[in-house]
C-alpha cells in the first residue's frame, strides 16, 4: 500500500475531507489529492506533520516505509489487530526468536561457518524480524486503545537509552 493510500484511507476512518486533512496538516487540497492518487509523491516534512499531528503510529510506519524503501516493519493491515490477539502473538513470536537465538552458533567467526550455520542464524534473524513485527504492532494498538501517544513512548524510550548512556 502506498503512502498515498494510507494517508487517504486514514483520512477517511477519521471522517475528514481533504479539504479538512490538508488544514490539519498545513498542505493545500489539491496537494492532498495528488498524494492520496500517487500523482505526487509524499514531500517528507508532510509526511512527520501529518504524523506528528494525528500522532497514529500507522502513520508513522507508513512514513518509515516510505523513505526507507520498506527496510523496516510493514502495517500489517490484513490481521486482528485486536489488543488480545497481538498481545498473544506477540508472545508467540518472542518464545520463537528466543528459541531460535538459543541455537544460532553465533560463538562462531563469520570465517568458522557452515552452510548449516548460515541458515541457522539466517533463521534467528527472520524469527527476531517477525517478533519486532508483532511487537511493534502490539504497541501500535495498545497506545491506540489507552490513548498513549506513539511519539511520546518512544522519546520516552530514547531518553532513557541516553541516560543509561547507550546512546550520545
Amino acid at each position: 500500500m502506498s503512502i498515498g493510500d494510507v494517508f487517504h484511507e486514514f483520512r477517511k476512518q477519521q471522517g475528514l475531507t481533504q479539504e479538512e486533512f490538508a488544514e490539519q496538516t498545513f498542505l493545500d487540497r489539491s496537494s492532498v489529492a495528488k498524494i492520496e492518487n500517487g500523482k505526487r509523491p509524499a514531500p517528507k516534512d508532510f509526511m512527520l506533520r501529518t504524523a506528528t499531528t494525528f500522532d497514529e503510529p500507522r502513520l508513522y510506519l507508513a512514513a518509515q516505509e516510505e523513505v526507507t524503501d520498506g527496510a523496516c516493519v510493514p502495517w500489517l493491515d490484513n490481521s486482528d489487530l485486536h489488543r488480545a490477539a497481538t498481545h498473544y502473538k506477540s508472545m508467540e513470536e518472542a518464545e520463537e526468536a528466543l528459541a531460535a537465538m538459543k541455537t544460532a552458533p553465533i560463538m562462531k567467526r563469520p570465517d568458522q561457518l557452515t552452510a548449516a550455520d548460515r541458515e541457522a542464524i539466517k533463521v534467528t534473524i527472520f524469527e527476531c524480524v517477525e517478533a519486532i513485527t508483532a511487537l511493534t504492532h502490539h504497541v501500535a494498538v495498545l497506545c491506540k486503545e489507552y490513548t498513549f501517544s506513539w511519539l511520546g513512548i518512544w522519546k520516552e524510550h530514547r531518553a532513557e537509552l541516553k541516560a543509561k548512556k547507550y546512546m550520545k
